[in-house]
């Protein structure tokens, strides 16, 4: 079963701080839902976690994969 998770439960599980956690969901990286707060799923947070492996994210407007 999905579990909402709080900006700060992502911010934590993906060791960033809060402001980096809203720019990836505000870019559209990271769908989240406005429940009082912004909240996001569970199975989100492993869908981008899957995406994002073997990218450089460093700047959010144009992810690349990263070159081994």
């Amino acid at each position: 079963m999905d579990e909402l998770l709080t900006i700060a439960d992502v911010s934590k599980k993906l060791k960033l701080n809060r402001t980096d956690t809203y720019l990836l969901v505000n870019k559209g990286l990271l769908r989240a839902t406005k429940l009082g707060s912004l909240k996001i799923s569970s199975s989100e947070l492993d869908r981008f976690i899957n995406w994002s492996m073997g990218k450089d994210l460093s700047d959010l407007d144009n992810p690349k994969d990263l070159i081994s």
